[in-house]
């Protein structure tokens, strides 16, 4: 069998993902779904594993540094040669820059430097710039920053951990459409898996208490972003 005949086995094999926020839990288990990616090819998977030990928090060291999840993600970056990956990974990692600057502002903390060493993408410097502004001006590129300042601002982080899971997964969709049965299908497919599992496991009580050591972290922070707890 070839390897977009298996890979079109793959996809056709799996559940469609229960519409974002309304789904209880993921269609299917982590173990279930590990099974089955057992037919993507060596090379695949670790580009799999590669995407996901950026993105999963719980993938992290404990021992991580602020450094080391940025080296981690620019190094991810660099090895990721396929278009649309780069993109999704891209993608997400300037989310996490953008709401980032927003803790980092909300802590009263002034301007990063003006370059890429604090964060990922194409916006750090114009958010260093537009630091003052609600959504550093970046309202074009990401119209939810607004509403995320305002739900920062109110610590309300029930409601902005659904407003990024939902920026993150419309940008999947939106790839989606481009890829059916191939081995972008099945990364869009597994981080989407893993957007429904998060909202998931996200109760009220788990965010009071996210909450609660962010406030206490950022106390004693140096003046640095953080990127814990993002998407």
């Amino acid at each position: 069998m070839s390897e977009s005949d298996s890979y079109v086995m793959l996809i056709s094999s799996l559940p469609s993902p229960e519409a974002l926020f309304v789904a209880k839990q993921p269609p299917l288990s982590r173990l279930k779904l590990d099974q089955r990616l057992r037919v993507l090819t060596p090379e695949d998977a670790e580009t799999l594993k590669l995407i996901e030990d950026v993105l999963d928090w719980r993938r992290f060291p404990m021992t991580f540094s602020e450094q080391d999840v940025i080296d981690r993600g620019r190094a991810a970056l660099s090895q990721i040669g396929n278009r649309t990956l780069h993109e999704i990974l891209r993608g997400r990692l300037e989310i996490r820059t953008c709401v980032a600057a927003l803790r980092h502002r909300a802590r009263g903390e002034g301007p990063p430097p003006g370059n890429n060493s604090w964060g990922f993408g194409r916006w750090t410097g114009h958010i260093a710039r537009n630091w003052a502004e609600t959504g550093f001006r970046l309202e074009r590129v990401f119209p939810w920053l607004g509403e995320a300042a305002r739900l920062m601002e109110q610590g309300d982080t029930i409601a902005l951990e659904r407003l990024i899971l939902d920026q993150s997964n419309k940008q999947l969709q939106r790839l989606s459409g481009s890829h059916a049965f191939n081995f972008e299908a099945v990364v869009i497919y597994v981080l989407r898996w893993s957007i429904v599992e998060r909202w998931g496991r996200y109760n009220s009580e788990a965010a009071a208490h996210r909450f609660e050591d962010l406030i206490a972290a950022g106390l004693g922070a140096e003046a640095q972003l953080s990127f814990e707890g993002e998407i």
